[in-house]
C-alpha cells in the first residue's frame, strides 16, 4: 500500500551563469535593509562578494561573517541579535550549507522571543521568519531549496536539524561557476553528502514510486559520474551545473514521495561531527558503506537486488548482496573520491564509542532503515574503525 503523501516546494530558482542580475529584483520585493551572511573568505578572493554588493548598491547592507562549518547556535544568536537591533527586512546567505543553514535559523529567531536553542533542545515553534535569499557556493546540502536547517551546539555537544515551511528560500540563484573554486576534498565531501540524502529515502522498507525510484537511482549516477568530471575539471561547467541541481533535488522533498522514516546513518553522523567537528560527508562516506553491510535482512533484500542492479549495474548473488555493496561504495568513496576509509583516521578515540553509541540512541532507539539501539550502533561505529 502507497501511503499518502504532501509536496510543497515554493522556493524561486534562478539557474545559470548570469541570473545573479536578477538578485536586486528578488530582493527590493522584502526591503532596503539586508543582512549579508557569509563564512571565510573565499567569496571575497572569487570576486563573489563584489558581484552581490554592485548588485545590492542600492541597499544598506549589514554584514555577518565567520559562520563556520557546523554552524554553532552562537552564531545564529549573533545573527538574530543583529536583526532585530538593526531592524533588517531580508537575509542574503552566500555560501554552502552551513551558511544557509544559520541563516534559515537567524531569520526564525530574529521574529521570536526565544533562546535559538529552545527550536532545537524544546523544539518551540517557528511562528514566524524574516525572509532569505540564497546564493549557495557549493553543491551538497541542498539547503537552498529545502525548508530544514542543522545546528551545532558546541558547548552541548549537540547537533541537531529542524524543519519549517515558514524558512523555505523565497528564492535561490544557483550559478555552476560559483562553484569551480571549491576545491577536490570539499567537491567529494559534498557528492557523498548528496548520495547519502538520496540513499536514506532510496533504502526503506514501504512501498515506493517506481517512478521516484527510477529518479533516485539516475541521481545517484549523475552525481558519481559528474563528481569524477569535476575532481579532474574543477571548471568543468556541464559537471558542476549537474553537481549543483542534483543536490537540490536529492533533498527538496520530491524524491520522497510516499517513504516516511527516519535517517539512521544522518542520526549517527550527526553525533561525530558534533562532537569533533569533522566534515559532515566524510563522516557519511566512512558510514554509509558499513550500514549498508548492517542491516541486510532477508526481508529487505529486494532493495539490495535493485540498487545493485540499477545503480551499480551488476548482478550479485543473494548471499554477498550486503558485502559487495559495501565493497563497490568503499571503493567509490576510499580509492575514486580519495576519501580516508575510517573513524580512527578522523582523530576519533576508540574508547569514546560505546559513549557515542549511548549517544546516538539516547534511552531507545533510532528509526529508519534499520531501527537500530545502541548496541547496533555500536557495531556499526567498530565497523567503521
Amino acid at each position: 500500500m502507497i501511503n499518502d503523501f504532501f509536496f510543497f516546494n515554493p522556493v524561486k530558482i534562478y539557474f545559470g551563469e548570469n541570473q545573479i542580475q536578477n538578485l536586486p529584483k528578488e530582493a527590493k520585493q522584502f526591503g532596503k535593509k539586508i543582512l549579508l551572511v557569509y563564512g571565510g573568505q573565499s567569496i571575497r578572493s572569487t570576486g563573489l562578494y563584489n558581484i552581490i554588493t554592485d548588485l545590492l548598491n542600492e541597499f544598506t547592507i549589514v554584514e555577518l561573517g565567520g559562520v563556520e562549518p557546523n554552524p554553532d547556535v552562537s552564531i545564529v544568536r549573533k545573527g538574530a541579535e543583529i536583526c532585530k537591533m538593526e531592524s533588517i527586512e531580508l537575509l542574503i546567505a552566500v555560501g554552502g550549507g552551513s551558511v544557509i543553514d544559520a541563516s534559515k535559523w537567524i531569520a526564525a529567531a530574529a521574529c521570536s522571543d526565544y533562546d535559538a536553542w529552545d527550536f532545537f533542545c524544546k523544539k518551540s515553534t517557528v511562528d514566524d521568519a524574516l525572509p532569505l535569499i540564497t546564493v549557495p557556493t557549493m553543491a551538497a546540502t541542498g539547503s537552498e531549496m529545502n525548508h530544514g536547517g542543522v545546528i551545532s551546539n558546541k558547548v552541548e555537544l549537540k547537533k541537531i536539524g529542524r524543519s519549517s515551511p515558514l524558512l523555505f528560500p523565497k528564492a535561490s540563484f544557483l550559478n555552476p561557476k560559483f562553484t569551480y573554486s571549491v576545491g577536490k576534498y570539499q567537491t567529494v565531501c559534498g557528492s557523498v553528502d548528496i548520495i547519502s540524502h538520496i540513499i536514506e529515502v532510496y533504502f526503506n522498507n514501504q512501498q515506493s514510486l517506481e517512478m521516484l525510484d527510477s529518479i533516485m537511482e539516475s541521481l545517484i549516477k549523475t552525481v558519481i559520474k559528474n563528481t569524477v568530471i569535476a575532481i579532474d575539471e574543477p571548471s568543468n561547467y556541464e559537471a558542476r551545473a549537474n553537481l549543483m541541481w542534483a543536490a537540490s533535488w536529492a533533498i527538496n522533498g520530491f524524491i520522497n514521495g510516499p517513504v516516511k522514516q527516519g535517517w539512521n546513518c544522518h542520526t549517527i553522523e550527526h553525533e561525530l561531527s558534533a562532537r569533533y567537528g569533522i566534515t559532515h560527508g566524510h563522516g557519511l562516506a566512512i558510514i554509509i558503506p558499513r550500514w549498508i553491510r548492517y542491516c541486510y535482512t532477508e526481508e529487505n533484500k529486494n532493495v539490495y537486488m535493485k540498487f545493485a542492479k540499477n545503480v551499480l549495474e551488476i548482478d550479485i548473488p543473494d548471499n554477498q548482496l550486503p558485502d559487495i555493496i559495501c565493497t563497490e561504495l568503499e571503493k567509490l568513496f576510499f580509492c575514486t573520491f580519495g576519501l580516508s576509509s575510517n573513524l580512527k583516521d578522523l582523530n576519533i578515540p576508540s574508547e569514546e564509542l560505546p559513549q557515542i553509541a549511548d549517544a546516538v540512541c539516547g534511552d531507545g532507539i533510532i528509526h529508519g532503515f534499520a531501527e537500530l539501539d545502541n548496541k547496533d550502533v555500536l557495531a556499526i561505529l567498530k565497523m567503521c574503525y
